[in-house]
């Protein structure tokens, strides 16, 4: 038997034919005619010795050679695209690539793009905000900021920072509340994306660590950390605000956090990028400046009392 493979050209008409199952809509997709494409795979057929595919009036069905040989195409020609995209991006090193959620990229990139372009000129950032997990493989993404438990496998990851939670609330309202128990009678807004933990982060945990005996099923719940951190500088209530989300707001003002306890959560944002790119020129000086900012949070964390929830 001869293990000769047949032209990459006939095995790409015959994958677009299978999944469309049409050699109009293949042709389209290929940017070929039907009959171009009808003879790459009729070429296909003869190298092989048998069809592959069942012309029927206005439709065509797979042979069992057809349907034996289309998983294997299909795997092939997506491993192929996915091993030419990570090897364009490794060649592209004027962009990088970054995913993160659709809070942290409002709240903390965004306003800090400006020093990293002005430290890294020929670097172009591009952002894709997003809490679906990225498929480096398949995805043209070179890093990841992911907030969880760090589980991640097969890739290189680091905690960004520490990151904790603690009560915020605009100027306005904080001369209203001056003490832990003044929370009985202010609205609490609720951060959902912070539920679903193993070890929730929330009201009930912060105020049994305060001591306090309180209400906390009322108030206004929010999907987005961003949206929630938004609502309580309005001056709408009272937020239990993580950190590194609401840092720019807490140096200009925006926010005060006035009281010292705060919780330090299971889960942690995280630096993520495929196994062995970490020491790629663009990424290693965007995980540089990424440590180097998030340190700058540390300020807030002078006399407060940090409880870890897996404590609790």
């Amino acid at each position: 038997m001869n293990d000769r493979l047949p032209p990459l050209t006939a095995l790409r008409a015959f994958d677009a034919a299978a999944r469309h199952m049409s050699f109009a809509k293949a042709a389209e997709e290929l940017n070929v005619t039907p009959a171009a494409l009808s003879y790459q795979i009729k070429a296909l057929e003869a190298d092989l010795g048998q069809p592959v595919f069942r012309r029927l009036n206005r439709a065509v069905e797979l042979t069992e050679a057809g349907r034996a040989l289309a998983p294997g195409t299909a795997d092939a020609f997506a491993a192929l695209s996915a091993a030419w995209r990570k090897t364009r991006r490794i060649t592209n090193s004027g962009v990088l690539t970054v995913t993160a959620g659709p809070a942290f990229t409002s709240k903390w990139l965004a306003p800090r793009l400006y020093t990293f372009a002005l430290a890294h000129p020929d670097i172009e950032l591009r952002f894709n905000a997003s809490l679906r997990i990225a498929d480096f493989d398949r995805d043209e993404v070179d890093v990841a900021i992911r907030f969880g438990l760090g589980r991640d496998r097969d890739v290189f990851a680091t905690d960004l920072s520490h990151e904790w939670v603690t009560p915020m609330m605009s100027p306005a309202l904080a001369e209203q509340i001056t003490t832990p128990a003044d929370l009985a009678e202010a609205v609490l807004i609720h951060d959902d994306s912070m539920s679903g933990f193993r070890t929730p982060s929330d009201w009930p945990v912060w105020c049994k660590a305060a001591g306090l005996d309180i209400d906390t099923s009322h108030g206004p719940r929010f999907s987005q950390a961003d949206h929630a951190l938004d609502a309580a500088i309005a001056g709408a209530g009272v937020v239990l605000g993580r950190i590194l989300l609401a840092s720019r707001d807490l140096e200009a003002g925006r926010l005060v956090a006035p009281f010292d306890l705060a919780l330090v959560p299971e889960s942690q944002f995280r630096f993520v990028c495929p196994k062995g790119m970490e020491n790629r020129p663009q990424i290693k000086a965007f995980y540089d400046w990424l440590v180097a900012e998030t340190a700058l949070s540390g300020q807030f964390e002078k006399g407060r009392r940090l409880l870890r929830t897996t404590d609790l």
